[in-house]
Formats: structure tokens, sequence, C-alpha cells
């Protein structure tokens, strides 16, 4: 193994990100994490380059350099050989910065590569397993080509990281690969907002993702007597486009105002087919929110006992348990307050440290490395 035949822990780290989802959310906390233990990170940037208010919040992290590569996400490139340049350009990275690790956020830049530093990837999501909880017909060859790449990739990496056990196992099935180390996602908490609760609902994501099924939201929200606001863009990068009828689109939203919209909403609701972790239910946990979430194994395994659950592709059994909660003002505050609980778990200290215990392990070559799940 690379790791073991190195000279000692991590102390700069080149880490892939994109702008577009959750993984900048994830990325940004970590490498937080990162330089309060004085470890410095490369932070390279694929496909659309981070917004202004993405910029202001890797500026004031210490030892962090942000490169925006203009580099295309696997899953927005149109062949297999456009990733070839990103690759190389990562070796380069890695090399001009001094990297000691390579933390891929993307599996799939590791597929058919050899770098000099050991490769951790992250298996966020993938197509396959997407394509699985999502669709129900046969792939398309163009998800075919990613989904050999993203298993080469996963092959190459010396080690795999999943956000949940649920995705863990996903991932061994669909790829047949070793179960990766389950680390659980974390979010810092913001500050606690002094305005009392409306009567609100809320969603955020990627409303234009098929696998948030936010359409079945929307038509939940026909049978509620409160607003259900929904926050993220309608507008997918590859064409995709999602309208809402009944639910109130607020659009892409910056942190601070989803912050705002969750401390605001008594409730927040998700109808996702496909969530390997989920980072907008945290955050509104975090909020005081009481979740009601649809019955999928991740939800399952994160939200047990804090959550209300209904059937994804029900519209009204969702409806019915967002307004049971809108009117009983006891089980709604009891739900949020298991809820806030449980989401103390899922710290960015605990992601951290989950993280740089893969790290560690790489670098003595053991592998004894105790999930997150295990320690929760």
């Amino acid at each position: 193994m690379r790791a073991a035949m190195m000279g000692g822990p991590a102390r700069h780290v080149l880490m892939t990100t994109d702008a577009v989802g959750g993984v900048w959310t994830y990325a940004v906390d970590l490498v937080e994490g990162f330089a309060e233990r004085g470890i410095s990170t490369t932070l390279a940037v694929l496909g659309p380059r981070p917004s202004v208010d993405q910029r202001q919040q890797v500026a004031a992290i210490p030892g962090l350099t942000l490169v925006e590569t203009d580099l295309p996400l696997d899953w927005l490139a149109d062949a297999p050989n456009a990733l070839a340049p990103a690759a190389d350009r990562l070796r380069a990275l890695a090399e001009d910065s001094g990297a000691d690790l390579i933390h891929l956020n993307t599996p799939t830049l590791a597929a058919g590569q050899t770098f000099d530093q050991p490769v951790i990837s992250v298996a966020h999501s993938c197509l396959a397993t997407w394509w699985s909880a999502v669709r129900d017909q046969p792939m398309p060859d163009d998800f075919r080509w990613r989904c050999q790449r993203h298993w080469q990739g996963l092959l190459a990496s010396d080690a795999i990281i999943a956000p949940s056990s649920a995705f863990a196992e996903d991932t061994a099935r669909t790829y047949e690969t070793p179960r990766p180390f389950v680390v659980h996602n974390g979010r810092r908490d913001a500050a606690p907002q002094a305005a009392p609760k409306q009567r609100l609902v809320c969603t955020a994501g990627r409303l234009w993702d098929d696998g948030k099924n936010v359409a079945v939201l929307d038509a939940a929200a026909r049978w509620i007597d409160a607003p259900l606001l929904a926050a993220g863009p309608l507008d997918g990068p590859t064409g995709e486009r999602r309208r809402l009828v009944h639910a109130q689109a607020r659009g892409p939203m910056s942190t601070a105002a989803i912050r705002r919209t969750f401390a605001e909403a008594q409730v927040f609701a998700s109808a996702a087919l496909y969530e390997p972790f989920g980072l907008a239910v945290l955050e509104a946990a975090q909020a005081g929110c009481a979740l009601v979430l649809s019955d999928i194994p991740t939800f399952r395994e994160l939200w047990d006992g804090a959550a209300l659950f209904a059937p994804a592709r029900d519209p009204k059994a969702l409806a019915q348990a967002i307004q049971r909660l809108l009117d009983d003002p006891e089980a709604r505050q009891r739900l949020a307050g298991a809820a806030t609980e449980r989401a103390r778990r899922y710290s960015v200290a605990a992601m951290v440290e989950g993280v740089l215990g893969v790290y560690r392990a790489l670098w003595t070559g053991t592998g004894a490395i105790a999930d997150q799940e295990a320690a929760a």
C-alpha cells in the first residue's frame, strides 16, 4: 500500500470538490476542521466555478488554497477521455503543492491513474445506485461508462469512505468492492435564532434532481394548510427543469438564508428516493425543525426515533404526516427536540476525527479503523 510506505501523517491534503451541491458543504466543513488541527489543504474545484458566497465561505480558512480548475465533473463530461486532463492536473497540483495525501470527493478521478501519494475516495453518491433507486428501466449508455469509471476509481483507491452504513452497503453490493469505511457527515451548528417558529414547512436541496422527488412533495403541499417553502435550484446543469405548483419555490439561497428559513419553519420535509446522507435534513434538525422524511434506508438509519416517516411516492401520506405535526404542538416539539438531540451525533468534529482515523490507518498500514457509526 502506498500509504504505509510514506514517512508520517498527512500535513497537507489535496482535496477535490465541486460547487454544485452538498459536496461543497462537506469539503468546506472538513478543511475548516483540518485547519484547526494544523493541516493545510489545496482545494481543487471541478465543474462550475464557486459563487461569490461560496468564495467568501473559504476566504478566511487558514492554510487553504482554492484552485478553480475549470475541468469537467465526471457526471457532466461527455466522454471518458474528457476526464484525463483532470487526473493530469491533479498529479501536477499534488506535486506543486507538496501534498502528501489526495482526498478525492469524486472517485472516478482515480480510475486508471497512478498517483505518488495515497488516495482516499469518498463515495458521496453514484449514478448506478441513483438509477436503481429512482428509475425502473434500463440504464442508458452514457450512464454505463460513467458507472464503469466510478468502479475503476473505487478499485484504484487506497481507501473508500461512505457517509452512511446504508450507502456503504449499497456501494459494496453494486460494485462488488470491500465495504467502505463509514464516517457520517457532520455540519457545524448555526447560532441560535431569536425569532419564534412560524407555521411553515420547508425543504431544500437540488430540486431539479429526480432523486430528491420534490414533485411528490409539491403534490403533498396541496393538502397542507401551511406554506411549503422549497429552497434550491429548479434547473440542473444538464438541462433538467422542475416547476412547482403548490409549493413556493425560493430558488437558490445562500447558506445563511437557508439557515434562517430552517430556524423559522416548524417542520422540514423530504420525500427523497435517493439520499446517501442528507445534509439539509441535518441542518434542519439543528435548527429545531420537526422532521417528516421518506421511508428509505438512509433516513431510517440516521433518524429513526427522531422523525415521522412516510412512503416516498405517496403524497397524501406525506401530507398527513406533516399536517399531524402542524396541528399537534406537543408532538411537534417532542419530535423537534429528538431531532436536535440526534443531530449532535453528526458534528463536524466527529466527521473530521473519522476521516483522520482513515488517514492514520493508511499511514500505518494497519487498516484498523473503527467506523464512525460505532462511536455514535
